[in-house]
C-alpha cells in the first residue's frame, strides 16, 4: 500500500514551530517512503477560522519547501459528513443527548469531587421517545454522541510503542453539535478514510482522541491507519506553544528574525531525535537521513539561540546561486559572487549583507586616528587591478616601511577603510573597495 500522510491545521491562528515541525515530519516521512502529502484545512470551526490564517499556512509551508500533492478543505465536505452521520445513526452508534452545558459541567464536577473520572453516564440512552419529544417541545436541540464499545483499544504507536486504553475508561464523544455541525473527532476520521491516509502523524495531545477514533474507523468499516504521536515542543523555558498567542510563529521567524528556511528545517528535523543537529542545505538531505525510529519520547525544547547559531552556519555554507535573488530582493542589485564570498563568513542574518554592501559601495566616514600612518600606507597602495593577494602584498610593504605589526598595523587600516573595528577579511573586501575609494578613506574623506 502506498504511504499517504496529511497535515491538517486549523486556520485559527499563525503556525508556530511546533505546528510546522509536525508538517515537516509528515512530509519527510512521505518523501522517504515514496508516498503522498495532503494539506487539509480543518476549517469547520467557523467562529475562529480566518482566510488570512489559511493563506498564511500555505505561505509558511511553501517558504519551507513543503509542497503538497493534494489539497482539501473540510468546509467543502459538509454533505459527506452528513452522509457519514446518517450511516452511524442507522447503525445505532450515534445517539441524541439533551443536557445543557451547565448540566454537563455539574455532572463532571460531581464525578471529580468523588475522585471518579469525568465519563459521561449515558443518561441519554435511558430516555424514552416521550422524554425526547418533551425535551424538544421545550426547545432543546440534541447533540449527538458516539456510543463506544467497552472493549480494550490497542495499537502499536510508531513513536510511543504499544498503547492500551480500557474501553470503560473512555467517555462517549460528542460528534455532532446542537446546531448540526460535525466536530473534529468525526470529520478527521471521515477524511482520513476517504483520502486513504495510511499514517496519522500528530502530537501526543491526540493520544486519547486516537483511542476513540479507532472505534469510529471500525464503525464506518474503514481501514485503521497507523499512528505516530510526537512529543510536543516547548519553548526554552519549558512552556507550551500557542497559535493564538503567536508563540514563535513562522511568520515572525521569517519576516522579523530573518531566519533561513533550511536553518529551521535542519533544526526541527532533528530536534527530539538521537541525531546531532547539523546544518543541511537541502530537504533531500533531511529526507535521506529521516528515521521515525529516532524520535524520542522526551519533551524537546526549542531554543531560538540555537536556531540563530544554525542560521549563521547555514549562511556561511550557502553558494552564491542560492542567494542571488534574495540579495537582489534586499536591494543589492549589483551583488556578485565576489561580494558574497567576502561577506558571508560574517553574517548571522542575510539582511546584514546590506551593511557590508554599504561599506563597499556607499560613502563611509573613515576612522583615521593617525593621519601620518594612514598617509604613509596610502603611498604604498599598489596599482590596480587588485585580487585576493593585494592585501597581503600591501600590508607587507606597510609593515616594512613603518615597523608596525599585528593589531597596531591592521586595526588602523580596517578603521580607515571600513569605519569599523570588525568585519570580513580585508583581503576579500579590499578589491571590492577599489583604489580610488581606499585612497580617499585613508585621507580621512567620506567616500
Amino acid at each position: 500500500m502506498s504511504v499517504a500522510v496529511r497535515f491538517a491545521p486549523s486556520p485559527t491562528g499563525l503556525l508556530h514551530v511546533g505546528n510546522i515541525r509536525l508538517a515537516l515530519v509528515n512530509w519527510l516521512f512521505a518523501r522517504k517512503e515514496g508516498g503522498s502529502f495532503l494539506l487539509r484545512m480543518d476549517d469547520t470551526d467557523e467562529e475562529r477560522s480566518r482566510p488570512e490564517y489559511a493563506e498564511g499556512i500555505e505561505r509558511d509551508l511553501r517558504w519551507l519547501g513543503l509542497h503538497w500533492d493534494r489539497f482539501e478543505r473540510e468546509s467543502d465536505r459538509y454533505p459527506r459528513y452528513d452522509e457519514a452521520t446518517e450511516a452511524l445513526k442507522a447503525a445505532g452508534r450515534l445517539y441524541p443527548c439533551y443536557e445543557t452545558p451547565e448540566e454537563l459541567n455539574l455532572k463532571r464536577a460531581s464525578l471529580v469531587s468523588q475522585g471518579r473520572p469525568p465519563i459521561y453516564d449515558r443518561a441519554a440512552l435511558r430516555l424514552t421517545d416521550a422524554d425526547r419529544a418533551r425535551l424538544e417541545r421545550e426547545g432543546r436541540k440534541p447533540h449527538w454522541r458516539f456510543k463506544l464499545e467497552h472493549s480494550p483499544v490497542d495499537w502499536t504507536d510508531l513513536v510511543r510503542g504499544p498503547v492500551h486504553f480500557e474501553g470503560t475508561a473512555l467517555s462517549d464523544p460528542v460528534l455532532i453539535r446542537e446546531d448540526g455541525r460535525p466536530l473534529y473527532t468525526l470529520t478527521s476520521v471521515v477524511d482520513d478514510a476517504d483520502f486513504a491516509i495510511t499514517h496519522v502523524i500528530r502530537g501526543e495531545d491526540h493520544v486519547a482522541n486516537t483511542a476513540v477514533q479507532i472505534q469510529i474507523f471500525e464503525a464506518m468499516g474503514a481501514a485503521v491507519p497507523a499512528f505516530a504521536h510526537l512529543p510536543l515542543l516547548t519553548d526554552a523555558g519549558g512552556q507550551g506553544l500557542s497559535k493564538r498567542l503567536g508563540s514563535l510563529s513562522i511568520a515572525s521567524l521569517r519576516e522579523e528574525e530573518g531566519i533561513e528556511p533550511m536553518a529551521l528545517a535542519s533544526l526541527l528535523a532533528k530536534l527530539g531525535t538521537s541525531d546531532a543537529i547539523e546544518p543541511r542545505l537541502t530537504l533531500d538531505e533531511l529526507v535521506a537521513e529521516f528515521d521515525m525510529g529516532k524520535i524520542a519520547r522526551g519533551t524537546p525544547k526549542f531554543d531560538p539561540e540555537e536556531l540563530a547559531r544554525l542560521n549563521a552556519r547555514i549562511l556561511h555554507l550557502l553558494p552564491f546561486d542560492r542567494v542571488r535573488n534574495d540579495l537582489a530582493a534586499l536591494g543589492l542589485e549589483g551583488a556578485d559572487e565576489a561580494f558574497w564570498e567576502a561577506v558571508r563568513p560574517n553574517l548571522s542574518r542575510l539582511s546584514e549583507a546590506r551593511d557590508w554592501w554599504a561599506v563597499t559601495h556607499a560613502p563611509v566616514a573613515p576612522l583615521v586616528e593617525d593621519p601620518d600612518f594612514a598617509a604613509r600606507a596610502a603611498a604604498l597602495l599598489p596599482a590596480e587591478p587588485w585580487d585576493l593577494s593585494t592585501w597581503g602584498a600591501w600590508t607587507g610593504a606597510v609593515k616594512a616601511e613603518t615597523g608596525r605589526k599585528g593589531k597596531d598595523l591592521f586595526l588602523p587600516l580596517r578603521r580607515a577603510l571600513t569605519g569599523r573595528d570588525h568585519g570580513p577579511e580585508l583581503k576579500n573586501l579590499l578589491p571590492l573597495l577599489g583604489r580610488e575609494r581606499a585612497l580617499k578613506r585613508l585621507a580621512g574623506e567620506t567616500a
